[in-house]
């Protein structure tokens, strides 16, 4: 019988992280999710098992660099080896211009959406550096790849991100390790409530302004994210794949 294969979600506890780890599981992996929001992260992982899947969950704020260490612990403990690993965790902040966003909120947002990838990348990585293979898929935007209005740090720090993706791939791909990067556009979840508020007229501006007339669906950007951890992808390194309904294209 095929082992397993194993894949750890950072941030899976809701939106695209929990989309990703329930078709991860769809797809026969056992998942190790990681989230600061422990009860959500857990009922999760509890759902999945109920769907006759494998997985665990761990309290990891990902800007903690013994978390991220202790996430990939768990996971080879309770499951043996490493697989592929979705970055997903991140935060956002309120809509605001560049002079209203203070260094408190500012340096918070980059502990988790960029520090917080390289503290996982560097324990996960390490782990498949000994086995020989392994996938990595870092959540980045379309922000990461345009600019946006009141949102200069979530932009900095996603295009910083398609940053990390890319020098890292070229130093560990001869390794074979894949490092790749998704860049979706928008999609209706909590953090895009952080971001526009709970204002319907904001959502309707966004959504009128898309090509296909819609938000982008978690599952959408859940399926991408399954292919690139995928044997079926062995040839991409260093992608930066945009799921954005043509936003991009404008």
């Amino acid at each position: 019988m095929r082992e397993r294969r194993v894949a750890i979600v950072t941030g899976g506890a809701r939106g695209i992280g929990l989309a990703v780890a329930r078709a991860l599981a769809k797809d026969g992996l056992a998942v190790a999710i990681g989230d600061v929001e422990e009860a959500e992260a857990r009922a999760a992982a509890e759902a999945i098992r109920g769907a006759g899947g494998q997985a665990i969950s761990r309290r990891t704020d990902v800007s903690v660099a013994a978390d991220a260490r202790a996430l990939v612990d768990a996971a080879l403990s309770e499951f043996g080896r490493l697989d592929c690993a979705v970055n997903n965790a991140g935060i956002n902040l309120p809509a605001a211009p560049l002079l209203e966003i203070d260094d408190e909120a500012w340096d918070r947002l980059f502990a988790v959406n960029v520090t917080g990838v390289r503290n996982c990348m560097r324990a996960e990585i390490a782990h498949m550096l000994g086995a020989g293979k392994g996938a990595v898929v870092n959540m980045s935007s379309t922000l990461g790849l345009v600019g946006g209005r009141h949102a200069a740090p979530y932009v900095a720090s996603k295009h910083a991100l398609i940053g990390l993706t890319r020098a890292a791939a070229l130093d560990y791909g001869k390794a074979g390790i894949r490092i790749n990067a998704v860049c979706p556009g928008p999609v209706d979840t909590h953090m895009a409530h952080v971001f526009l508020g709970d204002n319907p007229a904001l959502f309707e501006e966004v959504r009128a302004a898309m090509p296909i007339g819609r938000f982008i669906e978690a599952d959408e950007v859940a399926a991408a994210t399954v292919w690139l951890c995928s044997p079926g992808a062995a040839g991409l390194h260093g992608h930066a794949l945009t799921i954005d309904g043509a936003w991009t294209a404008i």
